[in-house]
C-alpha cells in the first residue's frame, strides 16, 4: 500500500453528511455570530469543522483576536440576563481531568476578519459521546492553565450538538 492509501481524506469526507452538527449563534451582545459546527466520524477520532462569521474583529495583523472554543456538559443555549448560555454548565470533562486535558477543550479559534475557519482531529471522545451537549466560543484566548476552565471570558456564542 503506498503512503496516500494509508491516510484518510479529510476533505473528501467534509464533502459527506457530518454524523453530528451544531447551528452556533451569538448572545444579545453578540447578534451577528452564526455558523456551523460539523463533526466527523474517522478511524483516528472525531474530526471537528468550525466555520464561523460575524465574530468580534481586531485593529490589525498583532490585534487578531483568538477565541476560546469548548465542548460543555450541558444540553442548551440558555441562561439568564447575566449570562445567556449558564445551561451549557461546565466543560465536557467526563475523566474528571486537569485543564487543558478536559475531553471538550479544543483549540483556539483564530478570527480573520470576523470569519473563522478551523479543522481538528481528536481522540478526546467519539459522535455518541458529545451528542446532546453544547458547543461554546468565548470572548477570549484560553489561557491553558488557569483552573477549571482556561480563563476564557464571556460566552459569546453557543450551538446544541445534534445527531
Amino acid at each position: 500500500m503506498n503512503r496516500e492509501n494509508r491516510y484518510p481524506n479529510f476533505l473528501r469526507l467534509c464533502r459527506q453528511r457530518p454524523g453530528a452538527l451544531a447551528i452556533v449563534r451569538g448572545s444579545v451582545d453578540y447578534p451577528d455570530v452564526f455558523g456551523v459546527v460539523r463533526f466527523y466520524s474517522t478511524p483516528y477520532g472525531v474530526l471537528v469543522v468550525t466555520e464561523i462569521e460575524g465574530l468580534p474583529q481586531g485593529n490589525g495583523p498583532c490585534d487578531s483576536p483568538i477565541f476560546a472554543f469548548h465542548i460543555h456538559e450541558g444540553a442548551s443555549c440558555t441562561g439568564n440576563d447575566s449570562d445567556p448560555f449558564a445551561n451549557v454548565r461546565m466543560h465536557y470533562n467526563p475523566h474528571s481531568c486537569a485543564h487543558p486535558y478536559h475531553a471538550g477543550d479544543l483549540p483556539p479559534l483564530f478570527g480573520a476578519g470576523g470569519y473563522v475557519f478551523s479543522a481538528c482531529l481528536t481522540n478526546r471522545f467519539s459522535l455518541n459521546d458529545v451528542i446532546g451537549k453544547t458547543v461554546v466560543i468565548h470572548a477570549s484566548l484560553d489561557d491553558f492553565t488557569t483552573q477549571p476552565a482556561g480563563n476564557a471570558g464571556t460566552k459569546i456564542a453557543c450551538g446544541e450538538i445534534q445527531g
